[in-house]
């Protein structure tokens, strides 16, 4: 076993999200009723989850909270940025995820949470009407966002802290010269390049006072050599992006059955319709094509039609999202796929999933605030891979195809975790129980 290092999870950690809507008041809210002992972190593995250490016939299943020196939930502070100024109490209300009750038995612990002037560009989120924003150049706003984070920091007596983008997602762009390093990065900011988004601009000022930064939408944000660079030099965890919750999760968990049996994929066609502020901003084309180009790359890199033409070189994929108010938070999802058998004959799978988005998010988020908080206690920086299991477009290393296949992403996570505290890794190949195996010099 190697000797563990990483430094315990002492005093307080502040959670700062940039983007106060559903999926963040849902979180928020959680943690306060889960505090006051009125509910269960359910979908948390930081809470709810176990891990196996050593060989099966230890019967060593700790909870990882008991395992890895985690920040505990009352030892937690919120705050964040938005463009409207409600605090998360109001919010939640308007937000309408959680019944009126849960949020009342939390009221006094939202109301106390207000929102700082959000750094907001409207052409990267049309759909939106910020009224509660910074005024100024790109630079200006930066480091507003910094003082923004060390205030906090210092008001609440906090001894760390994690930013969590929650915000709605950005119109799609591809990145240019002025993201490929970081003194390109900084000239542009200078400049007050508008190719600089809103979400960068928070990441930058995490990432320059050494806070990690976890991006939960699809946006070009930290995936950038620029914020790479920045993120190794000051030894800080990145992780992105866009939470895995509902129809993706569902695909992340059925495609990889399919291709472990080797059976054909033709067409797999998804539609969703949802009603929150997500949705709203994705009824825009531009936001729209953030969001698909994350989605559809799922299916490719489980299946790799390059490697398995003959099973899944004609996939059609086709992805929609329809905005449709009545629906609100609760999104609901249809997937209808055509596959095929032993000797070519077709089958079909159909599956309607009617999730409430925010629902899953919040654990997922929560997950991804404390494990980047444990990564930098544990001296890790950069590019967090460990953290694909919670996310629909892992960052990699560049040159690297992300792992999709959640089955995968999860021994990822658990070896990493073992990696960490000096335990040894598990492979499950499980031989020694059967046969005598001599070591080989």
């Amino acid at each position: 076993m190697m000797e563990n290092n990483v430094k315990p999870a002492n005093g307080k950690l502040g959670i700062l999200i940039p983007g106060l809507g559903a999926v963040a008041t849902t979180l928020i809210a959680g943690v306060e009723a889960v505090n006051k002992g009125l509910s269960q972190p359910i979908g948390a593995l930081t809470q709810m989850g176990n891990i196996r250490l050593g060989k099966r016939t230890e019967n060593r299943y700790p909870k990882i909270k008991d395992f890895v020196p985690l920040a505990q939930l009352n030892d937690i502070v919120f705050g964040g940025w938005d463009v409207y100024s409600d605090n998360v109490y109001e919010a939640a209300m308007t937000a309408k995820v959680l019944e009126p009750g849960l949020l009342n038995s939390v009221k006094a612990e939202l109301e106390g949470i207000v929102p700082m002037k959000a750094a907001f560009d409207k052409d990267y989120a049309k759909n939106l009407d910020g009224t509660h924003v910074k005024a100024g150049t790109r630079l200006e706003m930066a480091n507003e966002l910094m003082e923004d984070i060390k205030n906090f920091q210092e008001a609440n007596g906090l001894d760390r802290v994690v930013v969590l983008w929650c915000g709605s997602t950005e119109v799609y762009f591809e990145e240019s010269d002025i993201h490929q390093t970081l003194a390109a990065f900084e000239a542009a900011l200078e400049a007050d390049d508008k190719r600089i988004a809103p979400s960068m601009l928070y990441a930058y000022a995490a990432l320059k006072l050494g806070v990690p930064f976890v991006n939960g939408a699809p946006n070009l944000t930290v995936d950038i050599p620029a914020m790479v660079e920045l993120s190794k030099l000051t030894e800080t965890p990145i992780a992105g992006k866009d939470f895995k919750t509902g129809q993706t999760l569902m695909k992340t968990i059925v495609a990889p059955g399919l291709a472990a049996r080797a059976l054909g994929v033709k067409g797999w066609f998804s539609t969703n319709i949802l009603g929150n502020r997500d949705g709203y901003v994705l009824d825009d084309p531009d936001n729209f094509k953030t969001k698909e180009v994350s989605k559809l790359s799922v299916l490719e890199e489980i299946f790799q039609p390059e490697i398995s033409p003959e099973l899944y070189g004609e996939l059609y994929h086709k992805v929609r999202i329809n905005y449709y108010p009545p629906h609100g938070d609760n999104k609901e999802s249809w997937d209808n796929i055509d596959i095929f058998g032993w000797l070519g004959y077709p089958m079909q799978i159909k599956i309607n999933f009617l999730c409430r988005d925010s629902i899953l998010a919040a654990p997922v988020a929560l997950d991804l605030a404390l494990f980047s908080d444990l990564a930098k206690r544990a001296g890790m920086s950069g590019i967090q891979e460990w953290l694909s299991f919670y996310l629909k477009s892992p960052q990699t290393a560049q040159g690297l195809r992300p792992e999709h296949d959640i089955f995968k992403q999860l021994m990822k996570l658990q070896n990493t975790l073992r990696h960490m505290m000096g335990e040894d890794l598990i492979t499950h190949l499980g031989l020694d129980y059967y046969q005598d195996l001599v070591d080989v010099l």
